[in-house]
């Protein structure tokens, strides 16, 4: 499984990626707002972070204006990944963007499988659905996961599963299993992965009795 982080801030994503956490970053207009930076500029400064795809979102709503905006996002750097949403227009956007530009797309805002058929469709080469957001009004984030994941199965479609709303270490766990091949977190949920009380109450014992010994290492 990839892990992208789900932040603007160049802070986190440069400590993270110093220890081998990232495969790729997300980025969204929210983020980009608390970041206090410009679009550009802050996605630019990503881009040189990391070499796996940074994924900058289009703002506009209608097809033609989608293109314009891609097309700047695009000179920011190699690695940008075009994010749109899941509209008529969006799915438009991606074939093209996809097809005539070869740039990769992640369709983001997905809440259904058949939304998720058709951005395999459209070439997407990732699909974001929204596991948190799909919880919060009481249906079941990860049952999407899977159904997902039996239709691409079932068609061989090499869009990939960007699982996107992830708020805690279980959403991690529950969508390793299923098969996502990808989760986008905030950074404190990828830190939160590495915690469990019995590691700690046990490297506490190991140091505690390496005291005692008196002894040094080097």
């Amino acid at each position: 499984m990839k892990f992208f982080v789900d932040t603007a801030d160049v802070k986190e994503i440069k400590e993270l990626n110093a220890l081998g956490l990232v495969d790729g970053v997300t980025t969204n207009p929210s983020l980009i707002l608390k970041s206090g930076g410009s679009i550009v500029e802050v996605t630019r400064q990503i881009c040189d972070i990391v070499e796996g795809p940074v994924s900058a979102e289009v703002v506009a709503t209608e097809f033609p204006q989608m293109i314009k905006e891609a097309e700047v996002l695009m000179k920011i750097a190699k690695n940008v990944c075009i994010k749109v949403p899941l509209t008529l227009d969006g799915l438009r956007a991606c074939r093209v963007l996809r097809n005539d530009f070869g740039r990769q797309v992640n369709v983001t805002l997905c809440f259904s499988a058949n939304q998720a058929l058709l951005a395999a469709k459209a070439g997407a080469t990732f699909i974001s659905p929204f596991i948190g957001r799909i919880d919060d009004i009481g249906s079941d984030g990860m049952e999407l996961i899977a159904e997902i994941r039996t239709i691409y199965d079932n068609y061989d479609f090499p869009t990939e599963i960007l699982a996107a709303s992830v708020r805690t270490v279980n959403h991690v766990k529950q969508a390793a299993m299923i098969g996502a091949d990808v989760i986008t977190a905030p950074p404190a949920t990828l830190r939160a992965l590495v915690k469990h009380p019995l590691t700690d109450a046990g490297l506490k014992a190991f140091l505690d009795d390496w005291a005692k010994t008196g002894q040094k290492i080097g």
